[in-house]
Order: structure tokens, then C-alpha cells, then sequence
């Protein structure tokens, strides 16, 4: 089960969130910056899943956005990881040419 779901630019500004579980404000601000903090440290030669506390975190970079999932331990880290990139198609299609300025615009 996908528990939120994060875009974020290379500055590590949070450019758009969803959560599907209840978490308080101030959780998900902690949460956010702990994640983004985990995901942006990585090199591209590492791998794109990470296992974070009581869940996994799914990521793929596209060029200076960064598309973080958590989910939990028994969801395919794999299946995932084609749900980013069709998401992206999906807003590249649409936009006809995904870039951070045309997400933070049509929020």
C-alpha cells in the first residue's frame, strides 16, 4: 500500500505531497525532510529503494526532480518504481514537457 507521496527539486523543496494514511502536520515536515535528506544523499549508482523505519521508500530522479514513494514492507518495490515513471509520462504527455515550474503552477 503506497503510504504518501512526494515530489521534490534538488534544493530539497517539497514541491508537491500527498498522503494516504493520517499524519500530523508537524510529523509530516520532520518525515519530509528526514526522507528528502535519505534520497538526495544518494549517488545515481546506488540503488533506488530504500528501507526507511517501518516502511520502504521508492525513488527515481528525473533531472532536477526527485519522485519519492513510501509504502509499506509487502508492496513491489519494482511495480512501484513503473508507477513513477508512468506518472511522469502521464504529466509529460499532458504538459507536453514536464518541468518543476508547470508543477508548482498547476497545483
Amino acid at each position: 500500500m503506497i503510504k504518501f507521496f512526494l515530489m521534490v527539486n534538488k534544493q530539497g523543496q517539497t514541491r508537491l505531497s500527498r498522503y494516504y494514511e493520517h499524519v500530523e502536520i508537524h510529523k509530516r515536515t520532520m518525515l519530509e525532510a528526514e526522507v528528502i535528506k535519505n534520497c538526495l544523499s544518494r549517488s545515481k549508482d546506488q540503488c533506488s529503494f530504500i528501507e526507511y523505519k517501518d516502511f520502504k521508500l521508492v525513488y527515481r530522479q528525473y533531472a532536477a526532480l526527485f519522485v519519492v514513494v513510501g509504502i509499506n514492507e509487502t508492496e513491489n518495490e519494482m511495480a512501484v518504481y513503473e508507477l513513477i515513471h508512468n506518472f511522469v509520462e502521464v504529466l509529460d504527455k499532458y504538459f507536453s514537457r514536464v518541468v518543476m515550474n508547470v508543477i508548482i503552477s498547476n497545483k
